[in-house]
C-alpha cells in the first residue's frame, strides 16, 4: 500500500471518529429543544456532554489539518468550492462553543434561554450541513482541468446531497438520544428511550434510501458490506434500546455511524473528489497528494502523536462516565 493510500485511510478514520463523537454531541444539543421540558432538564442534557464536547471537535481540526498536509489539492478544492456551507458550520461551532461557556454566566432567564436556543439551532444546522457536504463529495462536483471548483451554491443543493443531510441529522439525533439514555436517570431517561424508537425508525428509512442510492451509483462489494453492517447495526441498536441494554444500544448506534461513513469513503477511493465535468479531471489520492518523502515524515509524526491523543480522550470519558439526573442539579444552578 502506497503512503497516499495510507493517508486516505487515516483521514477516513479521523472523519469517522469525528462523526462518532460529535454525532451524539450534536444529537444532545438538538435534544435540548426536542426532549427537555424545562430548564433543569436542559441543564441535565448539557452536563452529559459538557466535559467532552470540546475534545470531540479536536477530531475535526485533526481531519482538516491532515487533509491540508497530505492532500493539499483536495483541501484547496474542497474549502474553496464548499466555502459557504463550511463557513456556516464554522460559525455554528463558534456560537455553539460560546453557548456552552456563556450560558451560566448570568442568572437571567432570557439570557440563558437565548444561549440554549443557540445551542439547539447550531447543533441542528451543523448536523444537516455535514451530510450535504459529504453527499456532494461522494456524488461529485463540477471540477475543471485545473482542479478548481467551477459550480455554484445551487449545485450543492441537489436531491442526493439534501437526502444525505437529512440522514446525518436524524442519525446524529438518534445517536444523541441513545447516549442520553445511557448517561441519565429518571423520567428524562425513559422519555429519551421512547423517542429513540421513533427517531431510529425514521433514520432507518432515510438511511436505507440514501445508502442504497449510494451503492447503486458508486458502490462495489466492499461498500455493500459496509451498507449491510450499517443497516443491521441500526436495527440492533433499536432492539437493544427497547430491551434496556443501554451500553449495547449506544455501541451499536455508534457502529451505524462508523459503517455508514466508512461506506462513503469506500465508494470514493481511489478518488477524493470526483468531477462531474470529466472523469479525467477528478481528484485522486495520486494527483492530489504531496510527495512520498513528505508523507513519510508525516506518518512518523502521526504514529507518535495519535496514540497519546486517543489515550487522553479515553481517560476523559472514563472520568466522566457516571449518569446524571435532575436530582443532581442544585437549585442555585438549575437556571
Amino acid at each position: 500500500m502506497e503512503l497516499h493510500d495510507v493517508w486516505f485511510v487515516l483521514i477516513a478514520v479521523l472523519w469517522i471518529g469525528y462523526f462518532f463523537l460529535e454525532g451524539f454531541d450534536f444529537g444532545v444539543g438538538i435534544l435540548t429543544g426536542l426532549l427537555a421540558r424545562d430548564r433543569t432538564e436542559r441543564r441535565v442534557l448539557i452536563n452529559t456532554i459538557g466535559p467532552v464536547w470540546d475534545g470531540n471537535e479536536v477530531w475535526l481540526i485533526t481531519a482538516g489539518g491532515a487533509t491540508f498536509a497530505a492532500f493539499p489539492e483536495w483541501y484547496a478544492t474542497l474549502f474553496s468550492g464548499f466555502y459557504l456551507p463550511l463557513l456556516v458550520i464554522l460559525l455554528c461551532l463558534i456560537v455553539r462553543g460560546v453557548a456552552f461557556e456563556y450560558r451560566a454566566k448570568r442568572p437571567g432567564e432570557r439570557w440563558q434561554r437565548n444561549w440554549e436556543s443557540a445551542l439547539f439551532w447550531t447543533s441542528l444546522v451543523s448536523a444537516f450541513l455535514w451530510g450535504v457536504i459529504f453527499g456532494n463529495i461522494v456524488r461529485g462536483v463540477k471540477i475543471d482541468r485545473n482542479m478548481e471548483y467551477v459550480g455554484g451554491i445551487g449545485d450543492l443543493l441537489n436531491p442526493y446531497a439534501l437526502l444525505g443531510g437529512l440522514v446525518t441529522l436524524t442519525l446524529f439525533t438518534f445517536h444523541g438520544t441513545v447516549f442520553t439514555v445511557l448517561k441519565t436517570v429518571g423520567d428524562i431517561r425513559e422519555r429519551a428511550r421512547r423517542l429513540a424508537l421513533v427517531l431510529g425508525l425514521v433514520t432507518a428509512v432515510l438511511a436505507l434510501a440514501f445508502l442504497l442510492w449510494t451503492q447503486a451509483a458508486h458502490g462495489d462489494d466492499t461498500s455493500l458490506v459496509a451498507l449491510i453492517v450499517a443497516v443491521l447495526a441500526l436495527l440492533a441498536a433499536l432492539a437493544a434500546n427497547q430491551a434496556g441494554r443501554d451500553g449495547w444500544a449506544f455501541a451499536l448506534s455508534g457502529l451505524t455511524v462508523v459503517a455508514a461513513v466508512a461506506m462513503l469513503f469506500l465508494t470514493l477511493f481511489p478518488e477524493v473528489m470526483p468531477s462531474l465535468l470529466n472523469a479525467d479531471w477528478s481528484l485522486t489520492v495520486t494527483n492530489a497528494s504531496l510527495t512520498p518523502y513528505t508523507l513519510k515524515i508525516m506518518t512518523w509524526c502521526a504514529g507518535i502523536a495519535t496514540p497519546i491523543i486517543l489515550i487522553y480522550q479515553a481517560w476523559t470519558y472514563w472520568v466522566f462516565r457516571n449518569r446524571i439526573g435532575t436530582q443532581h442539579i442544585a437549585p442555585d444552578t438549575a437556571h
